[in-house]
């Protein structure tokens, strides 16, 4: 026997019915479960990365019970129920494909012979993406006005959104005419935190210069990296791991030699670590 989608459903409505509920469950609300979604969405891409299969549809259940969650409370809240998020979906995939479905319908198909190319498909996807911009409902008076930026969830990751921004801004125009100019800005950048930094040192400037220098320095890594075509948020990653591996490295050969790595020099560890370097280059 295997469980169905209703079945998952109608577990969730269980979970959250009064007096006979799971309490836990019972207390949530959309703000309340908003870390749990994130934390699902990360496993579940730690899973791809290690290829473990199996993990992976696990993570994946439990990043489906997030949307079922979210679809109970609106159902609760007669905002919404899971058949609208569906709906919502489908209609939203129809209309930024037309080169697959012409007619907006699932029904519809493209000729073969006369499918765009990839450039024009993009264009199209970023085009339907502003109109549906300019349509959506205004936020109240407090909020920013209409900007081609918006639509760029504040709450994402600082790295991946400011890739983001950097590309919806290029797509109006607004970008730098080739890689030079990056790379003199980030020298540009480098310059000014270090002045920062000086005159942090010697209480002349405000509090806030380094961090604010700094933030400047990463928004041009993260444009040098949109233009060599390269996930910035990936290439950290990569590079976490790198340090991760190395470090775990200098603790295995310590351990081997019986010395306690604490009481190493600084001088010493890194004179193993250029030697794990080594390996790997000759690898």
């Amino acid at each position: 026997m295997s469980y169905s989608l209703e079945d998952l459903k109608f577990l969730m409505a269980r979970l959250r019915k009064p007096d006979t509920g799971c309490p836990w469950d019972l207390k949530q609300t959309f703000d309340s479960i908003v870390p749990h979604t994130l934390e699902e969405a990360y496993e579940v891409a730690d899973a791809i990365e290690r290829k473990d299969y199996g993990d992976i549809r696990d993570e994946l259940g439990d990043l489906l019970f997030q949307v079922i969650f979210y679809s109970q409370l609106g159902a609760e809240e007669g905002r919404f129920e899971f058949a609208d998020v569906v709906d919502g979906i489908v209609r939203k995939l129809l209309r930024r494909h037309p080169h697959v479905f012409p007619d907006g319908t699932l029904e519809s198909e493209v000729d073969p012979d006369n499918r765009p190319g990839d450039d024009e498909i993009r264009a199209s996807w970023e085009r339907i993406k502003a109109e549906e911009r300019a349509l959506a409902p205004k936020q109240s008076s407090a909020a920013l006005s209409a900007s081609r930026l918006d639509g760029i969830a504040r709450t994402l990751p600082a790295m991946a959104r400011a890739e983001k921004l950097q590309r919806r801004a290029a797509n109006h125009g607004f970008d730098w005419p080739d890689i030079g100019p990056v790379f003199d800005k980030l020298h540009e950048e480098i310059d000014e935190l270090k002045e920062a930094w000086s005159n942090s040192l010697s209480g002349a400037g405000p509090e806030d210069a380094v961090e604010d220098e700094l933030g400047d320095l990463l928004f041009v890594c993260v444009n040098l990296a949109r233009f060599m075509k390269v996930v910035p948020e990936k290439a950290l990653h990569r590079t976490n791991h790198k340090f991760e591996a190395r470090f775990r490295a200098i603790e295995s050969h310590l351990e081997q030699q019986g010395r306690d790595m604490d009481s190493e020099s600084l001088e010493a560890l890194d004179q193993i670590w250029q030697a794990v370097k080594g390996v790997e280059k000759r690898r």
